[in-house]
């Protein structure tokens, strides 16, 4: 089974069509105000309107009010949502939408446990633990936490770039992969050309 991929912080039309373009499977957009990838509904929908079909569009949140949730799921298409915080299942569930659940991965985490907390999610996203921040950090994790055989779809995430996908692939063997930072030039500035190198080192072993 092939790595999908998911490109996370995309906060431009270009960028996403890029992705899409290169084969992306997923484009993440990033609604926490305080995120340098941060877009707003308007700028939302202008990517979501120029995406073609089969390219899952995913909300990431953190924290948020439920109301802000359904005014996102109001303004923008959003397949699937993403949490990033410390969010609950009943919490996650209630929107009746597909969701992943991220689990920053500090010491002595049980992922399957965690799992576990969440019977409604569609996958387990995997990052690293940066105290007050959600994600997009470039910094990895250690690999070996992640116990071998889940049973559930894995999302890696944390500091993933073409340098070390491949190994993180042959390693993990995750259901996919999400790069924010790793693809960038700078934060919240996407580079076309590392988009398209990652998702290629990913295709090449996955």
């Amino acid at each position: 089974m092939r790595t999908r991929i998911k490109i996370c912080g995309i906060n431009h039309r270009e960028d996403a069509l890029k992705a899409a373009e290169f084969g992306a499977d997923a484009i993440g957009l990033v609604f926490v105000e305080k995120s340098p990838r941060y877009v707003s509904f308007t700028e939302a929908r202008v990517i979501a309107d120029a995406m073609p079909p089969f390219v899952t569009l995913v909300g990431l949140f953190m924290d948020a009010p439920a109301e802000f949730v359904r005014e996102a799921l109001k303004a923008v298409p959003l397949s699937l949502l993403q949490f990033h915080g410390d969010e609950s299942a009943e919490y996650c569930d209630q929107f009746n939408v597909p969701y992943i659940k991220a689990l920053r991965m500090g010491e002595n985490v049980n992922v399957i446990a965690y799992a576990q907390e969440y019977p409604g999610a569609s996958g387990i996203l995997l990052d690293a633990y940066h105290e007050g921040v959600g994600g997009g950090t470039g910094i990895t994790f250690d690999w070996d936490l992640i116990p071998g055989d889940v049973p559930f779809p894995l999302i890696l995430a944390g500091g993933l770039n073409v340098e070390n996908v491949a190994k993180a692939i042959e390693k993990v063997k995750p259901y996919a992969v999400d790069v924010s930072s790793g693809v960038e030039s700078r934060p919240a500035v996407k580079d076309h050309q590392k988009i398209e190198q990652f998702i290629k080192e990913v295709q090449r072993v996955g």
